[in-house]
Order: structure tokens, then C-alpha cells, then sequence
């Protein structure tokens, strides 16, 4: 079989065309802008004659020898059965004329059009989406030609034409005026074009088929690296039969299993069998970054030859103050494309890692954007490891990978997966502020009457939303507000474009995408989807697309890929995940096996206790309170305690501090409202007993001593630390986790109750109770790090003794005892004697 160096028509474009700056400008017109583009492609498609094709694959293999070069893409239009230039120019005035209301339209002929045409057969046609006065464009954007003319290329080829026509299709978003640039090709002229951008592109793909080459061989001689667990080798080909029959893979992963060399191990071994072309390990946090990043390396140092890059978000990377991609403002900026390549070629041929730390260092060497470098070098990456955004977010998601509409031969890992429900409405909702458009009307008015006039007439549609809205209310229509914000959008990038170094440049711009969000999100509106109008606690007014199931929209970005491997330590209950998550008939779900004994957990029920607004008062705090007196004094050790609220917590902290501390054998420290990352760490490494270690060699650190006093850490569930720290032996030896961890009530929440229970659902599971259960499990989940630890965990809270919950306990918990305040220093000390 010939091996393939693959790579997109964009990609190819984008990579070898490009030169300059770094301009924050170039994001406005092309980027956030052209994200409305799909509805004005289907727009533009649909009035298309029976002689259009949209949508049509195209595919290119360039014969290097001992490999094949692959360049692939979807052209958006083709156009065929047009046979001289008369006919030409007249189906183009009758596509105009059938356009409603655009009569008026600009039509601009130009390039080989002022010289005689032969008969042109076939018009490739390019479409963009834009928000620019398209009567100040003089010519396309020259990348944008550039993937047409590649288009042009390889359907002329496999159709042996003699000549091609390219048509570049301008649209604008709010008037949905047209503009037409025209260029005619011979394919002659294309050949010499095209084969020069493979030239270029030649060195690159030579390295990246002899690396494939050193690759797919270490591959096939890896071997597992540790020995398998229990159940770990079934784990293993469960994801590789997966990843082979182009599936999704729910896992329910216990901490121990071992789920990050499970899914990354087959994973490669599927590329080394060229089911897989390129790894995406997603994450929501940066700790769970590290563990896969640190596999990686583990298989490096075993011979893998592996090239990976972590994705590093632009505020952390960035090296100026602030991250505005001016090259008048920032050095790096400032040729940055001109510098760029030779960068990128040093850092391949001498690196295997891309870490944070190895970009910077290339890129100041280089003097070039470290956030546009990190984002190049995926491109020649075997492993991408990055936030979830960078394949599901609809802004940032890599549009080099993903914005072809072609299927690629990728594997999603996606780690820690019950934080992607939550991320997925967040990203695929939007919300505007009333008192914004005021805000910034005042700020504007002195620089653009359009914009401030736009403003207003925003303003005033929604305050007719909030005149019938007394603190929050369902919406059918708001049709209104909508075309009076596309006009907005319209003027705020004619002032964009026009003002460069405007002093308020800066808040129209971050305003802008705020507004760009939103109208995408409209498009995007299905039944999925709930529009309300809310008056806010500080007295502002917002109106807000709440994208209640992200499911289509998660499951449509999944498909950007072969297979989607989806795992957690907490996807209980499954099948809600599942659902929410984007399975498909035909998906497929594994409990892995835990390597705990169970019997090295105990796990307490108190039954005469909860956190119930109803039961809220002195008393419950003090039970609650006696509860933690009676369970830490059997053992000095460390202790985290999980709260409902900050104000619960308050509560317990300083009824315990009044009737059960001893300061000589207890200390106390808690989880403030706002905390940063140096004041995290350090509430962290109170419980290592370094608090000058760093937050990578903490997660790693096993301390094996005996407190002389015990240290109690007040958190709150769901918080910062309920979740992806690894406190391993006695860092930690027992959790107190106080309620069931439901949501607090709201709008949002009781939106949801009423959207599944029309689903057929049990819409107070969905909206609260399955999440506030996925909180406890990740509390309780920071006591058993590895096989030989052992610890406790206090459920402290009546109603987990009803089926409802008792159905959602994990199969690890299947052995508890239920007691009361008096009985559990007595059950926690016979547990203590057993394993001391």
C-alpha cells in the first residue's frame, strides 16, 4: 500500500500563500464574518439551476515517488452546460434576476473577461459570505482565489478540459447583495500554477513521509507499556473494534483503570494500521492536558516515535500584555508570515514535543506570534492536545482540519467527557445585554452616528422585549430585535473596516463578536433550542438563545472525524449521556472494570441528616457539624468537605469553629469565592506538605507519613477542587460530602425540567438531579487515587437512601452502612483499625 501525505485545499492554500502580517483586522472580514457563511452558501446553492452541483468533493494525488501527496476539498459550486461568453453573461443576469429585490445588484466581469473567450464549458464556483460594502472590493481575497483555482485545477484535470472558469461568489450577510469576479483559465495555465504550490509544499511533505515512515514502524513494534490490569486489556479492544467500524465509544472509566494509556494506546495502534491519519486528545482542564501529554512521553521513551503539540489558549501564550494581533501594536505580529515557515521547519526537523514551553522558546528565536505557531505546527502533529473548543466550539474550532466538509480519518479522545454537556450549551448559546447597546452608544457616539443610530434602534426593541417581561419570559419572536442587529453587524464592520486605529476600536470590536455569536446562534436555532428574556438580580436586562440539547450540535462536529471515543470516571448514568452527547444507533458503551477493592472505601450514609432548604437552621448545622467532629477526631489526616453553596459552607465552618476545633489537632483552611491560579496552588499544596511545589510535580506526588494533625478543606461541590486533582496515599484520606449537589433552582434549571419532560423524560432527572449526582461521584472520586490507597466517604444526606439515587450509585459503591451522628466515630474507627 503507498503511503499518503494528506493535506486540504485550504490547508494547501493557506500554508504556502501566505506572507505578511498578523492582523487583527484580516479576523473581522474573513474569520467571525464568514461564520454566517453557511446560510448564505445554501441560500445561494438552492437558487442555483437544475446545471448546478453544490457541494462536490474533489480529490487530487500528486505521485512523489515512494509516496502519494493527497489534496482533498469540497468545492461549493459547479456550474456546468454554459458553452460561449454571450451565454454566459446572460445566465448570470438572470441568477441576479431571480434573486428577490436585487435588481439593483453590482456585476462586475473581470480578469480574462476584457479578452475574447473561447467556449467555456465548466465555472467553478467559490462562495463567501461577508459583511464588507462589496462595492469597495476591487478583487477577491487572494487566498480565497487560490482555493477556487485549485478547485478548477483537479476538476479539470480528471475531466481532460481544455479551459476553466472560476467564478468567485461574494454574498453580503444583511442585504444579501451579490458580487461576481470572473476568471478564465486555461488548464494549461492552472498546470504551471498548481505544480509550483506543490513544489513548495514538496519539502514539507518529504519530511512528513519520512517521519510517517519511522512512525507506522515504531508503532507496529509498541507494546503495551505496564502490565494489563484487570479488565484493561478488554478496555483496550473495545476502543481499537471502535475506532476500526467508525463508532462512538461511551466509557464509564473508574479512577485506576488506567483510561488515558487505554483509549491513546489502540488509538495509535489504529494509526499504525492507517485506520487513523491524526489524534485529538480533548480536554476541559489543563491538568488532564498534562496526564496525556505525559503518556505520550512515557511511549516516546519506549521507542514511539511520536510528534505531539498541546494547545496553549492565545491569553496564556501571547507575549505581549495584551493579546491584540496588530503589527503596529505587537513586534511579533508584524511579519510574522514572512518569518513563520522557517520557524516552523527549524522546530520540526529538531523537536518531537511542542509543548508551551518549547513554542515560546522557537517563536522568540524567531520573533513570531507562539499562539499562531502552536496552532501551524498541529498541522505536521500525529497528537493534538487541546480544549474541547478547538473541535466544538462554532468560533475557534480548527478550521484547518475541520472546515472542508470532508470526513478526515481522526480520532477523538475525549477525556473527562461529562464536562462536555454543560461546555456544549455554553458554546452553542448566546446572550446579549440591553444595557450594552446603551454602554456603548455612549462610547460611540462621538465616532459613528450610523453605529449609535443602530444602537438605539436595538435598544429600543429591547425594551418593548422588557416591557413584556416582568423577571423572565418564554419567547416565540423575536424576529425583530434580530434584523434590526443584523443592520448593526452590518455598520459596526463598515466602521471596522474603514477606522483601523479608531481610540474605540477595541470595545466595538469585542462588542462585534458578541453580536456575531448571537446571529450564528440564531441560524443555528432548531427545536433544541429555547429563547428567553430575563431581568437580572443588578437590574439589567438580557435576552438569551439557551441551547437546552447540544446533542445534534456536538454530534455534527463529531462527524468532522472516523470515531469519537467519549470517557470519564463519572458518565453515570450512561444512557442521559449518551443522549445528550450525541450517539447515534449503533454507538456502543462499556462499564470498565475497577481495579479497587472495594472494601478499601467506606463509604457512610448518614440518615438522619440533609441539606434541604426546609431543614436549613442551627440545628441541621450542628448535626452536620457533629457529623465532621465525629469523623476526622478517629484519624489525623488530611480532609476535603463538600458544601451545596459557599453560604452553606459558611455556615458549618463557623459552627464547627465553635463547638468542635481544637486548634492544636485541627486546622482549617477554605475555598474562597474567587480564587486565583497562585492562591489554588496553594491551597493545594497544603495537603501535599510542599507548598512550594509546582502544580505538575503535585499531581505526581505520593507522600507516605502520619499527620499529627488533621487538615480540613472546605470546598465547594463542583468547585475547583471536587474535580481533576489527584491527591494520591495520605494527601487525602477522606471526603465528607454534604447533600446531593443539586443545582439551585432557577429559570435555566426549570427550562430544562420542562424540555424533558416534553421529551418523555423525567425532566427534574435531566435538569437536576443527574448533575447534581456527577458532582458527588467527583467528590467522592478524590479518596481512591491508586490501588493502594484507602479512605473514607461521608454521604451526608438522607435522600441517597432512596431508589432514585440509590439506582445512580456507581457498582463500586454496592457495600455501605447507613448511620446516625452517634454511630459514626464508632463505624469510622473499626474502619481505621482494619487497615492500620
Amino acid at each position: 500500500m503507498v503511503m499518503e501525505v494528506r493535506i486540504s485545499v485550504r490547508g494547501l492554500v493557506e500554508f504556502i500563500l501566505r506572507s505578511g502580517n498578523i492582523d487583527n483586522r484580516r479576523t473581522v472580514s474573513s474569520d467571525t464574518a464568514m461564520q454566517e457563511g453557511g446560510r448564505i452558501h445554501r441560500m445561494i446553492q438552492r437558487r442555483m439551476g437544475p446545471e448546478y452541483q453544490a457541494e462536490v468533493s474533489l480529490r487530487y494525488v500528486y505521485d512523489a515517488g515512494e509516496y502519494e501527496i493527497v489534496v482533498e476539498g469540497r468545492a461549493d459550486g459547479i456550474i456546468t452546460g454554459m458553452q460561449a461568453k454571450d451565454d454566459q453573461i446572460s445566465i448570470i443576469r438572470q441568477e441576479i434576476m431571480q434573486l428577490p429585490d436585487l435588481q439593483s445588484q453590482t456585476l462586475q466581469l473581470s480578469g480574462a473577461q476584457s479578452q475574447d473567450i473561447q467556449h467555456v464549458t465548466v465555472t467553478i464556483d467559490e462562495i463567501k459570505g461577508t459583511f464588507q460594502d462589496l462595492k469597495k472590493m476591487k478583487e477577491p481575497v487572494p487566498v480565497h482565489l487560490a482555493q477556487a483555482k485549485c478547485y478548477a485545477y483537479i476538476y479539470a484535470k480528471q475531466h481532460q478540459l481544455d479551459s476553466i472558469r472560476v467564478r468567485m461568489t461574494y454574498c453580503h450577510m444583511e442585504t444579501e447583495e451579490i458580487r461576481y469576479f470572473h476568471y478564465d483559465y486555461t488548464f494549461a495555465e492552472l498546470s504551471v500554477w498548481f505544480m509550483d504550490l506543490m513544489v513548495q509544499y514538496r519539502k514539507w511533505a518529504d519530511y512528513s513521509f519520512k517521519w510517517q515512515k519511522a512512525r507506522q514502524e515504531s508503532i507496529r513494534q509498541m507494546e503495551f507499556p505496564f502490565p494489563y490490569r484487570e479488565g484493561q486489556k478488554e478496555l483496550v479492544t473495545y476502543v481499537y473494534q471502535t475506532i476500526y467500524h467508525k463508532r462512538k465509544l461511551f466509557i464509564e472509566a473508574p479512577t485506576g483503570v488506567g483510561k488515558t494509556i487505554s483509549t491513546v494506546f489502540p488509538a495509535l495502534k489504529a494509526m499504525g494500521e492507517d485506520l487513523c491519519e491524526r489524534i485529538f486528545y480533548f480536554t476541559a482542564k489543563t491538568i488532564t492536558r498534562t496526564v496525556a501529554d505525559n503518556t505520550f512521553t512515557l511511549l516516546r521513551e519506549r521507542g514511539l516515535q511520536i510528534k505531539s503539540v498541546i494547545l496553549t489558549a492565545k491569553d496564556k501564550i501571547c507575549f505581549m500584555e495584551e493579546s491584540e494581533c496588530n503589527p503596529v501594536y505587537c513586534p511579533y505580529a508584524k511579519g510574522h508570515y514572512d518569518r513563520i515557515n522557517d520557524a516552523m521547519y527549524d522546530l520540526l526537523t529538531h523537536e518531537d514535543r511542542y509543548t508551551r514551553e518549547i513554542i515560546e522558546e522557537y517563536a522568540a528565536r524567531y520573533q513570531v506570534c507562539p499562539f499562531e505557531m502552536c496552532l501551524d505546527m498541529s498541522l505536521f502533529s500525529d497528537a493534538v492536545i487541546c480544549d474541547y473548543n478547538y473541535v466544538f466550539d462554532p468560533h475557534v474550532y480548527l478550521r484547518r482540519f475541520f472546515s472542508e466538509g470532508i470526513r478526515g480519518e481522526y480520532v477523538f479522545l475525549i477525556d473527562e467527557a461529562h464536562n462536555l454537556v454543560e461546555r456544549g450549551r455554553d458554546m452553542y448559546s448566546a446572550v446579549l445585554r440591553k444595557e450594552d447597546f446603551l454602554e456603548l452608544k455612549r462610547t460611540v457616539r462621538a465616532y459613528d452616528e450610523r453605529i449609535a443610530g443602530n444602537l438605539d434602534k436595538c435598544n429600543r426593541e429591547l425594551l418593548y422585549l422588557k416591557r413584556e417581561c416582568e423577571t423572565y419570559r418564554i419567547e416565540d419572536n423575536i424576529e425583530g430585535f434580530v434584523r434590526t442587529l443584523i443592520r448593526l453587524s452590518s455598520a459596526v464592520e463598515d466602521y471596522l473596516e474603514e477606522h483601523e486605529d479608531s481610540p474605540v476600536r477595541k470595545e466595538i470590536l469585542a462588542f462585534y463578536f458578541e453580536v456575531s455569536h448571537f446571529l450564528e446562534m440564531y441560524e443555528l436555532m432548531d427545536d433544541n433550542y429555547v429563547t428567553y428574556t430575563q431581568m437580572q438580580e443588578d437590574g439589567s436586562f438580557i435576552v438569551k438563545l439557551f441551547c437546552v440539547n447540544p446533542s445534534n450540535n456536538l454530534q455534527n462536529c463529531m462527524m468532522r472525524g472516523r470515531s469519537t471515543i467519549l470517557f470519564s470516571a463519572t458518565l453515570l448514568p450512561i444512557q442521559y449521556y449518551k443522549k445528550l452527547l450525541g450517539a447515534e444507533e449503533g454507538d456502543y458503551e462499556v462499564y470498565a472494570k475497577s481495579v479497587f477493592r472495594p472494601e478499601k472505601l467506606g463509604l457512610y450514609i448518614g440518615r438522619e441528616v440533609t441539606s434541604r432548604y426546609t431543614r436549613r437552621g442551627d440545628e441541621e448545622y450542628y448535626r452536620i457539624a457533629s457529623y465532621i467532629h465525629n469523623i476526622v477526631e478517629k484519624r489525623h489526616g488530611n480532609y476535603l468537605l463538600f458544601f451545596p453553596s459557599h453560604a452553606f459552607l459558611r455556615q458549618i465552618y463557623e459552627i464547627y469553629q465553635i463547638y468542635f476545633n481544637a486548634e492544636e489537632t485541627v486546622e482549617c483552611i477554605i475555598q474562597e469565592d474567587h480564587m486565583n491560579e497562585e492562591a489554588r496552588e496553594a491551597f493545594l499544596n497544603r495537603f501535599t506538605g510542599n507548598e512550594a511545589c509546582d502544580l505538575q510535580s503535585l499531581i505526581q506526588m505520593e507522600i507516605e507519613m502520619e499527620e499529627e494533625k488533621s487538615l480540613l478543606g472546605f470546598c465547594v461541590m463542583g468547585g475547583i477542587f471536587s474535580e481533576g486533582i489527584d491527591l494520591k496515599n495520605d494527601s487525602l484520606i477522606g471526603a465528607i460530602i454534604v447533600g446531593t449537589g443539586l443545582p439551585q433552582v432557577c429559570d435555566e434549571r426549570e427550562i430544562l425540567k420542562k424540555y424533558f419532560d416534553g421529551w418523555g423524560e423525567n425532566g427534574f432527572d435531566y435538569a437536576y438531579r443527574y448533575p447534581g449526582m456527577n458532582k458527588v461521584l467527583q467528590a467522592a472520586g478524590r479518596v481512591i487515587r491508586t490501588v493502594d490507597d484507602f479512605g473514607i466517604v461521608a454521604l451526608l444526606d438522607e435522600r441517597f437512601l432512596s431508589p432514585a439515587y440509590q439506582r445512580l450509585f456507581p457498582r463500586e459503591w454496592r457495600e455501605y452502612e447507613v448511620v446516625t451522628v452517634d454511630q459514626i466515630g464508632r463505624k469510622v474507627e473499626r474502619f481505621w483499625d482494619e487497615w492500620l
